[in-house]
């Protein structure tokens, strides 16, 4: 015989020949000869050599232990203290009863959807990522919801959460803002066989996500040969001429074509137009020479125009002076004016006044 003694916060279980003969709690205590004492902190996980199905027909072990039984369908969340302590898989479970207080809650995971029971705070920690699969939805998005390939709902913005099983979910999101379509360096013959470059750019927007996602694949794809092919069907008929005559005119009609396929996208075109014309080297450099002499010929016709206008002012001046000795003398003084503000000195010779003299020089007799 010896004596042991187990601890406040240990269980013990007297062994012999490797069978467990008794479990113990807390105390001293007499063993015979031949058997050993295993002490297990009660404060630590259940891990025993033994066979479980053994102990549990040992007297007194198994009042010291909580069972908990999870199906293959199902999760237990286990709290200590009140407090979020582990997740349970499928299968039995034990803990040890006295030192501290366990709480156990099992979740049906055979469907997708999750109790409002469980915190959302939980299913975000690293500890439920093997069982919930999580999603979010900026708040300039929106998603379509696929349960097993089938499309369940619309999903706004937001956090969701669902629990992985045997079930496929999909989800598909796409941006809700406006968005910049450019299709460039497009290569198109007009119809009168000059090949041009034209750059295009337009805004678009989904107004249907059903339809964008659901019905059509790659809606940006088609989106934009939607736009290429209307854009150089509109100017392969045109001449060069007309279509420098009526460049703001491209975008109206792009977007008034295009509205019926766009809407069947799920998109709107809001806006759209020509960025940029680039023609040929030749071809520019001949438009260039056609630009400066218009330019030259209306400078012409301006200056033609301002020399009548003034050969006109003249005759009427002239007309007026003939009919008035009174405003042709004005005007003789106005010249003699101007011409005395340019003589530094005058010399006057003779026998004569000089007064007489001067009267001479600006006076008729």
């Amino acid at each position: 015989m010896k004596r042991v003694t187990v601890d406040v916060n240990q269980v013990g279980l007297v062994v012999k020949n490797n069978v467990v003969k008794r479990a113990l709690r807390a105390g001293s205590y007499w063993i015979g000869f031949g058997a050993k004492l295993e002490t297990y902190n009660m404060s630590h996980n259940f891990v025993t050599p033994h066979n479980i199905d053994a102990l549990l027909q040992v007297d007194g072990f198994k009042e010291m232990v909580e069972v908990v039984e999870v199906a293959d369908d199902q999760i237990c969340i286990v709290y200590l203290n009140n407090n979020f302590y582990n997740v349970l898989s499928a299968g039995r479970h034990f803990f040890w009863k006295g030192l501290q207080t366990y709480r156990f809650q099992i979740e049906d995971i055979s469907t997708i959807d999750i109790k409002p029971s469980v915190s959302r705070q939980l299913l975000a920690s690293p500890a439920f990522s093997y069982y919930v699969c999580y999603y979010t939805i900026e708040p300039f998005e929106q998603a379509l919801l696929f349960v097993d390939g089938a499309f369940v709902k619309i999903l706004e913005p937001g956090n969701y959460y669902w629990w992985k099983n045997a079930t496929t979910i999909t989800v598909i999101k796409t941006d809700m803002r406006v968005t910049a379509v450019e299709i460039t360096g497009q290569e198109i013959l007009t119809k009168d066989k000059a090949q041009i470059r034209v750059n295009f750019s337009a805004q678009y927007q989904v107004k249907d996500i059903v339809k964008a996602l659901g019905d059509n694949k790659e809606y940006e794809k088609q989106l934009y040969t939607l736009l290429q092919l209307v854009l150089r069907r509109y100017i392969g008929q045109m001449t060069l001429d007309e279509l420098m005559d009526s460049k703001s005119e491209i975008s109206k009609y792009v977007i008034e074509t295009t509205s019926t396929e766009v809407a069947a996208l799920g998109l709107a075109l809001l806006n759209g137009g020509v960025k940029d014309i680039i023609l040929p080297g030749d071809v520019r450099e001949i438009m260039n020479q056609v630009l400066i002499a218009e330019k030259r010929a209306q400078a012409n016709i301006i200056t033609r125009r301002e020399e009548t206008a003034s050969t006109r002012s003249l005759l009427n001046t002239a007309k007026l002076m003939e009919e008035n000795a009174m405003l042709f003398k004005l005007k003789e003084m106005e010249y003699v004016e101007k011409i005395a503000e340019k003589i530094n000195s005058i010399s006057v010779s003779g026998n004569g006044q000089i007064v007489d003299q001067l009267k001479q020089l600006f006076v008729k007799s």
